[in-house]
């Protein structure tokens, strides 16, 4: 068995190209030392208690240094959410009982001023943009002073250190769409041997270029990115941030052949003005999950490279591969011991039956919880939270949270996870497939289909849209869209669309259905109403909303 800390210390003496960033560059080597001299800060630094380090920056060199350090000194890393404010980002820390954190002044700046648990007092923040003195935010201790007190220090000796595959690494917090995110456990073992094995699913080799724009704290960038470039050998490639714009400038500055993303990347890539020329460029594979279907094809047909798309989570306990044969609006087919089933009795969900357009006639009793039988032993449980690990293992089993439909064929449909579950007029449907459909439009880049509440009984679907640049919502047009959707169930129409400039979205463009259910119509983007089903749509005012929330309120 391989750890990370090992596949660090392959590259201890590696003389090509292992890191760029901008302008600059550093060998494997380079990139070793600098993790080196961090561990042996780390291991001055350790106090009593979780030996845990929090990384709170964009995606930067000193990140990349961070991590390693933290695999090198038998440390755990944790990848806190920027995006995350306050008290919020303040109850993360404090609850993996960080006792270092490494940050940046703009990035202190959320903490400021709120409790981050006893472990982590202001004397054990570290600044990278404070290298001569204290952060005029106060309490900082000097980095430059710091690191300059361990130049030049030696790889750990692995005796002192006792690293296994069991050594924990990480811990992740998940997206937190629906509710308060979970910290996640990554062993070392567990992501050196993921990073192997996409490794060699996508043939990457020291001469592959990796570009990792997807932002550090999430499983993906690490999982997807990170560790299969380490294991690799390869060229990696950061980005502060993922831009769409910059995307195709950075793939042909750099000559990136490999590119992972998670959620809506492909979709703001290809919203992006076409050029005759986007083909010329070196990209040979995208490999991520959670992009829309029609995307990939796009983009691949674009760009000129493959693109593997697959199901996936930060816990590990289930996962679905595209196949060639993949029929359309199909994830792919899973590991065998994975089953759709009724989350309240436990019992297998009937095989999908749909109907001459496409349409899913049986969702009702089709659609139920994906769950693996052998799941539970690749999933290693989230840090204090015993309530957690009980909803994901019941009976040695890992249910996902996540709703979904198998066909004949054993063919695995995502339908949303367990709250994007809408009741209209006494039908359950989910909001993937209404998603999806919605995304054929030429006009929308990003659809997101949630419940609202319907005044009489039940929800109502509302749908909040992203729009490509330049376009305008024609309510006519949209409406003959949708009337032309032969798969699209009446039922499933929204009766809401809520056209945006912007989405409330996790780092990773995730969309936060929990924000825009508690917004519903009240938000100061332009809504447009379905008052009845026959009824063409037309724009919500301030009286409407009045008398909606009215009703609402005698339900």
């Amino acid at each position: 068995m391989e750890t990370i800390d090992g596949l660090i210390r392959k590259r201890a003496d590696d003389g090509a190209v292992g890191l760029r960033y901008e302008d600059r560059s550093w060998t494997h080597a380079e990139v070793v030392a600098a993790q080196a001299e961090r561990a042996a800060l780390l291991a001055r630094r350790r106090s009593p208690g979780p030996f845990h380090v929090a990384l709170l920056l964009d995606n930067v060199p000193e990140y990349l240094f961070w991590l390693g350090a933290a695999s090198l000194a038998g440390a755990v890393a944790v990848g806190a959410n920027p995006t995350h404010r306050g008290d919020e980002l303040a109850r993360d820390l404090a609850h993996t009982a960080c006792q270092l954190l490494v940050t940046d002044a703009a990035h202190r700046k959320l903490v400021d001023g709120h409790d981050l648990g006893s472990a982590l007092g202001p004397e054990r923040i570290l600044v990278i943009d404070s290298p001569t003195g204290d952060s005029p935010t106060g309490g900082a201790t000097a980095y430059g002073q710091a690191l300059a007190a361990v130049r030049g220090a030696a790889l750990p000796d692995p005796v002192d250190t006792g690293v296994t595959e069991e050594t924990l690494g990480l811990l992740l917090f998940t997206s937190g769409t629906s509710g308060a995110p979970k910290a996640c456990r990554c062993t070392q073992g567990r992501l050196a041997r993921i990073g192997t094995i996409v490794a060699q699913m996508f043939a990457l080799t020291r001469d592959d270029v990796c570009y990792l724009a997807m932002p550090l704290f999430h499983s993906n960038a690490l999982m997807a990115g990170w560790a299969p470039a380490l294991a690799a050998g390869a060229t990696m490639v950061l980005r502060d941030r993922f831009t769409a714009s910059g995307f195709l400038p950075d793939v042909r500055r750099y000559g990136v052949t490999y590119f992972n993303y998670v959620g809506k990347p492909l979709s703001y890539i290809l919203a992006t003005p076409e050029r005759p020329d986007d083909g010329e460029n070196t990209l040979r594979q995208a490999f991520g999950n959670e992009a829309a279907e029609a995307d990939v094809a796009r983009f691949s047909l674009r760009f000129g490279c493959a693109v593997q798309d697959a199901y996936g989570s930060t816990e590990g306990g289930a996962s679905v591969t595209r196949t060639p044969d993949t029929p359309r609006g199909a994830l792919g087919r899973a590991l065998p011991g994975t089953k759709i089933l009724d989350p309240e009795s436990g019992e297998e969900c009937p095989r999908a039956r749909f109907d001459e357009h496409g349409r899913l006639v049986n969702a009702d009793e089709a659609i139920g919880e994906m769950v693996s039988e052998s799941g539970g032993a690749g999933f290693e449980g989230y840090w204090r939270n015993d309530a957690a690990d009980q909803a994901r293992l019941r009976n040695g089993w890992y249910w996902t949270g996540d709703l979904a439909y198998r066909d004949e064929d054993d063919f695995f449909y995502f339908a949303g996870r367990d709250y994007d579950w809408l009741r209209v007029d006494g039908e359950n449907f989910a909001a993937a497939p209404v998603e999806a459909i919605l995304v054929r439009h030429p006009d929308i880049v990003v659809a997101s289909v949630y419940a609202v509440p319907d005044p009489a009984v039940g929800d109502q679907v509302m749908a909040a849209v992203l729009l490509r640049t330049g376009a305008r919502f024609d309510p006519v047009a949209f409406a003959d869209f949708l009337a032309g959707q032969g798969d699209l169930g009446t039922k499933a129409v929204p009766a809401f669309v809520r056209v945006a400039d912007d989405l409330p979205t996790t780092a990773t463009s995730k969309v936060l259905k929990r924000v825009l259910r508690t917004e519903r119509w009240r938000c100061h983007d332009p809504v447009w109403w379905r008052p009845q089903r026959d009824a063409g749509y037309r724009r919500l005012t301030r009286a409407d909303t009045e008398r909606l929330d009215a009703a609402l309120g005698s339900r």
